[in-house]
């Protein structure tokens, strides 16, 4: 079953649960296994702060996407966004009550747009360069559709900062 088949209710409860779910088990991690530079290049609290630069950017997205006949929307560099905010300075348990906070207020923010807002084909769209799974240039998109890609981008990330946890 791919994401884009489970029934827009069923994809709201998943996104809550695995806000509440990541947050407890970003919880446990420790100081050490938080600093550490990955496999990817990032430390785990950078990874976190790469999905919290990912929710601020696709906020705007999600409220703008309501009032545009497009879904045009500029793309920003992962890389210079976590260097320049210098997370692996920054309090985990401050990264962690930050990010749950914010896809908390984004779960919000898009379980209350209209459902003929959500599935209407937008022609014109740069879903082709900011998606996590693009889709074609050729092909419309809709705002659904960025929403939940929004959801799979987040969990790729989350695995990242779980995979290989020392116990």
């Amino acid at each position: 079953m791919t994401p884009e088949s489970v029934p827009y209710r069923q994809f709201l409860a998943d996104f809550e649960q695995t806000i509440r779910d990541a947050t407890a088990r970003l919880r446990t991690l420790s100081a050490e296994q938080t600093s550490e530079k990955t496999g990817d290049g990032w430390s785990r609290k950078e990874t976190l702060g790469h999905l919290i630069d990912s929710a601020t950017n696709n906020h705007q997205r999600f409220v703008r996407g309501q009032f545009t006949d497009d879904l045009d929307f500029p793309g920003y560099d992962g890389d210079e966004w976590v260097s320049a905010q210098k997370y692996n300075e920054a309090s985990w348990p401050d990264l962690i009550q930050f990010w749950s906070s914010y896809n908390l207020h984004l779960l919000h923010v898009v379980s209350s747009i209209p459902v003929d807002i959500l599935t209407r084909p937008r022609g014109k769209h740069t879903l082709d360069q900011i998606a996590f799974n693009p889709v074609d240039k050729s092909r419309p998109a809709t705002l659904e559709y960025l929403i939940r890609d929004y959801l799979v981008h987040l969990r790729h990330h989350l695995d990242q900062i779980f995979a290989d946890k020392q116990h």
